[in-house]
């Protein structure tokens, strides 16, 4: 049998795409990855993020990467309610990366507070016959889904290094992070408006861009 596991990384940034990532593996090699020391990435140092994910790829019958970008989140978010429209676009994105990996059984990670739910909406977009077990914090429950979301993890901090050495160091781009938060009102201030790679219809960046604005206006 034919087990995957699906994660996401980067859900709730201000900056950078939002990665999901599934890992397929045979059933028999599933206590390998408790071998490799795998489990939830949030758990692990980047460092050790990346070396798991070389040895997941290679262990791996195969992997699956989506990023979906900044833009890509705003088109869906700002056209209904900010949570569910999120959950489904992700729930569609996960429902492409099982059709790519064709398991008999795929775990996720639910991102919906109703968990049956999400599983439910990721079985509507395969278009063939899979058992979708759909649960919270299943990151830290199964190893093939830590494994999932170790590469996910690391595909999403590859693609912010990439924007780090282009635009200067935000931070982790996540709007606890003071960086990103300082970055963003330097960004606003100087050129009015937000670069693509900003997710502009989260409410810190909403915030940010209104309070320049009053700002700007006031000194008029």
């Amino acid at each position: 049998m034919k087990i995957a596991g699906v994660d996401d990384a980067g859900r709730g940034a201000a900056i950078g795409p939002l990665a999901i990532a599934g890992v397929l593996l045979d059933e028999k090699d599933l206590p390998k990855l408790i071998g490799l020391g795998v489990k939830d990435s949030k758990l692990l140092s980047p460092r050790r993020r990346e070396q798991l994910a070389e040895k997941i790829k290679k262990l791996a019958l195969k992997f699956h990467v989506i990023k979906l970008s900044p833009t890509d989140i705003d088109r869906v978010v700002e056209t209904g309610k900010k949570l569910h429209r999120l959950n489904r676009l992700e729930a569609q994105t996960m429902a492409k990366v099982v059709e790519a990996l064709k398991p008999d059984v795929a775990y996720v990670d639910a991102s919906d507070v109703l968990a049956d739910r999400f599983g439910n909406h990721i079985i509507e977009g395969v278009p063939f016959k899979v058992r979708i077990i759909s649960e919270h914090k299943a990151d830290a429950k199964y190893p093939i889904v830590s494994a999932a979301s170790i590469i996910a993890k690391v595909e999403r901090d590859s693609a912010v290094s990439e924007l780090r050495k282009k635009h200067g160091d935000f931070g982790c781009g996540y709007p606890t992070d003071p960086k990103t938060i300082k970055f963003l009102e330097n960004w606003v201030k100087k050129f009015e408006f937000y670069p693509d790679f900003v997710r502009k219809s989260w409410k810190p960046a909403k915030r940010i861009k209104t309070e320049a604005k009053a700002k700007q206006t006031k000194l008029v």
